[in-house]
């Protein structure tokens, strides 16, 4: 597979983690939360789309991968996996770490805005038929959405790379959570203007709201197949007690309600898995 590298990213409006992926690194994946995540993401994944633990090695595509952890699991189970992002510095990052498992030569790399990549990954295919190389049995977006200028146009973008009978994995930021985590906290006057985050601050941009994005998905023609919160109750949690001083119970009690009604739609975030075909 080509590892190249695309380094001519124009500037654009969409949020660059260059500034602040050690940040991220350490907040994000440095702890409980990021293991809720990845717990979450795995498990859905592993539900809907058996193959991925299974002989069958898929074509996986991860569009603004981050750190990389689910794309260097999934290489490292055999699969054909490319990785996307517009950060640089995340970029390296997730080599490093697929350095590590030993598969950073396996998986394809594309430093550029997703907006780009279906162009970046046609000039790769002179030796096959242009449709070829964008479909794959498996797209990854985590926690893109929220950071754009136009998050309207994602999930569409994102529908032309998923094949016949392939899986589309979203996150994003819920906008429910970060209104009622306000309501807790008493932070009222956020509640009565238009929300606006810090630029330095890793609290995304464009919260979205759930069945407004459950609306993309079906738009676009794919078809709604799981959905489960991430995060539904840890956020909240203003004083540690009981079961939350253990960590692995409290990730078993948040995957326990994280598919559960109302709870699942109070998930810091919301992940969607879709079909196509």
């Amino acid at each position: 597979m080509n590892t190249s590298t695309n380094t001519n990213t124009p500037d654009i409006k969409d949020r660059n983690f260059d500034d602040l992926a050690d940040r991220f690194a350490r907040k994000v994946y440095g702890g409980l939360k990021g293991d809720i995540r990845l717990a979450v993401i795995w498990r859905d994944l592993q539900a809907l789309v058996p193959e991925i633990t299974g002989s069958k090695k898929l074509r996986i595509l991860d569009i603004g991968g981050g750190l990389g952890q689910i794309a260097v699991r999934l290489a490292a189970l055999g699969h054909s996996v490319d990785y996307n992002d517009l950060s640089k510095e995340m970029l390296l990052k997730a080599q490093q770490l697929a350095t590590e498992h030993g598969v950073a030569d396996k998986m394809g790399w594309y430093h550029c805005a997703y907006q780009e990549l279906q162009q970046q990954l046609l000039q790769e295919s002179s030796q096959q038929l242009p449709q070829q190389k964008g479909q794959y049995d498996l797209v990854l977006c985590h926690a893109l959405a929220e950071w754009l200028a136009d998050p309207a146009s994602l999930v569409p973008t994102l529908k032309t790379f998923v094949a016949d009978k392939g899986h589309l994995s979203l996150t994003f930021y819920n906008r429910h959570s970060l209104v009622y985590r306000n309501l807790i906290r008493g932070n009222f006057r956020v509640l009565e203007s238009d929300f606006e985050a810090d630029a330095n601050s890793l609290t995304p941009t464009q919260p979205l709201d759930p069945q407004a994005m459950i609306e993309k998905v079906n738009a676009s023609g794919l078809k709604l197949l799981n959905s489960s919160g991430i995060r539904v109750f840890t956020d909240y949690v203003t004083t540690m007690r009981g079961g939350h001083t253990d960590s692995q119970s409290v990730i078993d009690k948040e995957l326990e309600y994280s598919q559960l009604e109302p709870y699942k739609w109070l998930g810091r975030y919301i992940h969607l898995i879709a079909g196509n075909g």
